[in-house]
């Protein structure tokens, strides 16, 4: 395994060349270089093309913001605007690549904007845009809900069913961590699922993607209160299987969906995909220069890192796993940037205390070591939706053979 809290590390080789954690574009400008490669990896779950990727990143000053936001937005525009001209024109598959493209491309321009920033919530509500043009195009179509969460302020979410005959059905909620959001999910864990006969619930809990954007609310350490909003939500659609919902979350949503499965016993499964055993471990020394400062003051509702250290003390899994009752898995890149020990932290905990805990760490010569697997997000999906698949008893092959919609 690597060390931890590599993020910051200038290779010695300045020039564009390829990492134990994947490809390195900008290696003066790792932060940049981290979200490169991020949505590099994502172009072969449909959130790209290679060839415009590397376009945008040919015409952008390294290290400079403002070229970052123009040149993703660039290639954005441009495939929503061929999506719009493909769907009139009854190109109904390419529209559909189209709008996935560009809500990926919208995510990355949105990506660093301050959170005051008057360009950040538009651009991130075009992305949406473009997210529910492809979603409502799915065979079953995928919708975007509203979640009852407090007065006003709901939870935003998309749910799709999986493409398979069947009363109920099992479903994943998917979410992200500090930065990832709902229609990022499509690409790290939900696409996955969906092959395999699971139905998802992608959303945007306290602290992200809409729910923080448009109703100012942050996030919370006990996320059992959020994941059971969205199971009681789940158990009102008579297409749910109430005894397989499970939860999987990615980055700092590795702790999130953790805690929810160690106080919420209607949740069958938990997967950690990315695990963090505590933030005050991994960020108690960080200050406002760190590269996701501005993330972590906006998700934790706090003016500086001294106030954001203070409201994250609980965002820890200690002395909680003992009340996990769920199978757990928890996926790892061998390489991560940002941590590697919380994954086998928290394994052993889950392990010490009688969890039905499984350790998944990919090295290097698989791919997929980066965080997340930002490197090779389908590797990634494959493991988690694969172990999910068993725990729900699902038959893949006897699956595919009575496939009611096109895969998607």
């Amino acid at each position: 395994m690597s060390a931890d809290d590599t993020i910051d590390q200038i290779t010695a080789d300045r020039s564009a060349h390829y990492e134990l954690f994947g490809w390195h574009h900008w290696p003066e400008h790792p932060w940049l270089s981290y979200q490169f490669r991020r949505g590099l990896g994502e172009t072969q779950e449909g959130g790209g093309a290679v060839s415009e990727v590397f376009q945008a990143a040919s015409r952008m000053i390294p290290g400079d913001l403002g070229s970052w936001h123009t040149e993703w937005l660039r290639i954005a525009a441009r495939n929503m605007t061929r999506g719009h001209e493909a769907e009139k024109a009854g190109h109904i598959r390419t529209a559909m690549n189209c709008f996935l493209r560009a809500a990926d491309y919208y995510r990355q321009a949105e990506f660093h904007l301050e959170p005051t920033d008057p360009r950040r919530l538009p651009t991130f509500e075009k992305m949406e845009a473009c997210s529910q043009k492809f979603l409502a195009r799915l065979n079953p179509p995928g919708i975007a809900v509203d979640i009852p969460y407090e007065p006003g302020k709901p939870i935003c979410a998309y749910f799709v069913r999986a493409p398979f005959p069947g009363e109920k059905l099992p479903v994943l909620i998917c979410m992200g961590g500090l930065d990832s959001i709902k229609d990022e999910m499509w690409f790290m864990q939900a696409h996955g699922c969906l092959q395999r006969g699971i139905s998802v619930l992608m959303i945007d809990g306290p602290g992200q993607g809409g729910t923080l954007r448009r109703h100012g609310v942050v996030s919370r350490h006990d996320t059992e209160v959020p994941i059971g909003k969205c199971i009681d939500w789940l158990l009102t659609r008579d297409d749910v299987d109430p005894a397989r919902i499970a939860v999987c979350g990615s980055s700092m949503g590795g702790y999130y969906a953790a805690r929810a499965a160690c106080y919420e016993p209607r949740l069958a499964a938990a997967i950690s995909h990315g695990a963090i055993w505590s933030l005050p471990e991994m960020w108690g020394n960080k200050g406002d220069d760190f590269g996701l400062a501005m993330h972590i003051r906006w998700v934790m509702g706090a003016k500086t890192m001294a106030e954001a250290h203070k409201k994250m003390e609980p965002f820890t899994l200690e002395g909680h796993l003992k009340n996990m009752k769920c199978p757990y898995l928890v996926l790892h890149g061998g390489h991560d940037v940002l941590t590697v020990k919380a994954a086998k932290q928290t394994y052993d905990s889950a392990i010490a205390n009688g969890v039905d805990a499984t350790l998944r760490i990919l090295d290097t010569e698989e791919t997929g070591a980066e965080h997340c697997q930002h490197d090779n997000p389908t590797l990634g999906q494959e493991v988690l939706c694969d172990w999910l698949a068993d725990k729900f008893g699902i038959d893949q092959e006897a699956l595919l053979k009575r496939s009611w919609a096109p895969l998607i």
